[in-house]
């Protein structure tokens, strides 16, 4: 097959109706809610880095003996079934109020972590088993309380872990953060007089930022790590762009209330994509890429019974290809243990506390991702007739065509009719499913689930046929399906 073929769209040939189509079943009928799909492979809107996937972690988790460790061999091969490239980020609440003592003993606590250098080197054969790289996140909260003799204490503090730090994680160091959400130190967290402001955190940043250099030459650095004031990111690209490797930014849908409901989290957010598309502009006016680094479903370590259950999965696919869309450089889900002593709901990777680590809901979602978002991300043109219904695709390097279709109603059965390159034939089709929107168990995508070493092998021998640019698929309620055209 040329290439050039394959990147010629068919005709302006007409879908098919929007009226629903019924056909019998065994036992009862079904009704399909006819959308429709259109992918211009011609028309990119941004490329996906190969370390767009990550995940984030309380720097507390970082102090418990074996757990980010090549010896952790189920966990470093769920790692590696998500990318063979991604990103850990190191840092949130905990880290502003955490120490690193080289011999000190090892604490892991909602205030007062220790890290000692057997945790860091831990880390270090954890990003050589996972070839993952890192973003740690240094102490700026208690160590400088706005006095200059406790300031120059700091520093040196966070100089020295910064070089701890850098001597484990080697090649693979992405970036240091100082200080995690410094637009709360004045309201939320304490740290800082309610006077506190993005100057203030800017001469501070400087201050720490020229102790690490003076120890490290070529630290590279990222920031600002704001919860919500992306004004913020703006100012600090111009301020600092020269010495930055990327913009950084938190999101989460609220924190966890009575009012977050599944159905808050699988709609639509209206304050997403303003605060995305100001981070595109910060990032391309910069040259500077942004990343999401800190981010689930809802704060506070998630919402039981929504933030673990498979419809988080379908959220945070659909969020992932929202990212990607608007340019993102990549994301990291928090993950495991929390700032407040437990592990989140929201998090990726179970773990029952006897050193047995699974795949929850969520990772399914992350790991249709990892399948489905290598390349660039075409335009696409998806009609769900009103509908929670959403469809994206990827071109790869290898001229593949990927198409996700992710359907989070909860009872609507979609008939999907696709317009795709003229040229193309059989697609591989993996599905991701649960038995129901709330199952937290039996997860599968492409078939088959997380097998208890980690690793995933697909069982998927479904195909979609396509015609002259033109094919139909059902995407059942609850579900979402991924299509690849190899070349």
């Amino acid at each position: 097959m040329q290439r050039r073929t394959f990147l010629s769209l068919s005709g302006a040939a007409a879908l098919a109706s929007c009226a629903p189509l019924r056909c019998s079943g065994r036992n009862h009928e079904v009704v399909r809610h006819r959308v429709q799909v259109s992918v211009d492979v011609q028309r990119k809107l941004a490329v996906i880095p190969h370390d767009f996937l990550g995940l984030g972690y309380e720097i507390s988790s970082v102090a418990i003996p074996g757990l980010l460790s090549a010896e952790n061999r189920s966990y470093v091969e769920l790692v590696r079934t998500l990318s063979t490239g991604g990103v850990i980020r190191v840092g949130g609440n905990t880290s502003d109020d955490a120490s690193f003592e080289r011999d000190g003993q090892a604490v892991s606590a909602a205030k007062g972590s220790v890290v000692n250098r057997r945790n860091l080197q831990q880390l270090g054969s954890f990003l050589d088993a996972t070839n993952w790289s890192l973003i740690w996140g240094l102490n700026l909260g208690s160590t400088n309380m706005g006095s200059t003799n406790l300031g120059s204490t700091g520093q040196e503090q966070a100089a020295a872990e910064a070089e701890a730090v850098a001597a484990v994680a080697k090649g693979r160091l992405l970036a240091f953060e100082i200080g995690n959400e410094p637009d709360l130190f004045g309201r939320g967290t304490g740290h800082r007089p309610k006077s506190y402001s993005y100057e203030t955190y800017l001469s501070e940043f400087q201050r720490y930022k020229s102790a690490i250099l003076a120890k490290l030459p070529q630290a590279p650095f990222a920031g600002p790590d704001v919860a919500g004031a992306t004004e913020w990111v703006s100012k600090f690209a111009k301020d600092e762009g020269r010495d930055l490797k990327l913009l950084t930014h938190h999101y989460y849908r609220e924190c966890a209330n009575p009012s977050s409901t599944l159905d808050k989290l699988l709609n639509v957010d209206p304050k997403l994509a303003p605060k995305l598309a100001a981070l595109r502009l910060a990032s391309s006016t910069s040259n500077l890429p942004y990343r999401i680094c800190e981010t689930n479903s809802f704060c506070g370590g998630g919402k039981p019974g929504i933030s673990d259950s498979f419809g988080a999965a379908l959220w945070v696919l659909d969020f992932m290809f929202q990212l990607a869309s608007a340019g993102c450089a990549g994301v990291n889900m928090e993950t495991g243990l929390n700032q407040l002593g437990f592990v989140s709901s929201y998090s990726p990777i179970r773990q029952d506390g006897g050193g047995a680590y699974a795949a929850a809901p969520e990772y399914y979602g992350m790991l249709a991702f990892a399948y489905a978002g290598q390349g660039a991300i075409v335009a696409t043109d998806c009609n769900p007739g009103g509908a929670n219904i959403t469809g994206y695709a990827v071109v790869s390097a290898d001229r593949s065509l990927t198409v996700t279709i992710i359907n989070k109603e909860a009872s609507l059965y979609a008939g999907v009719s696709l317009s795709i390159p003229n040229n193309l034939g059989n697609a591989r089709v993996f599905r991701l499913s649960a038995p129901s929107l709330q199952a937290k168990d039996n997860v599968t995508f492409g078939g088959a689930g997380i097998s208890p070493d980690g690793t995933w092998t697909p069982l998927s021998k479904e195909f979609l046929h396509c015609t002259a640019g033109r094919g139909e698929i059902d995407v059942p309620a609850a579900t979402a399906v991924v299509l690849k055209w190899m070349v």
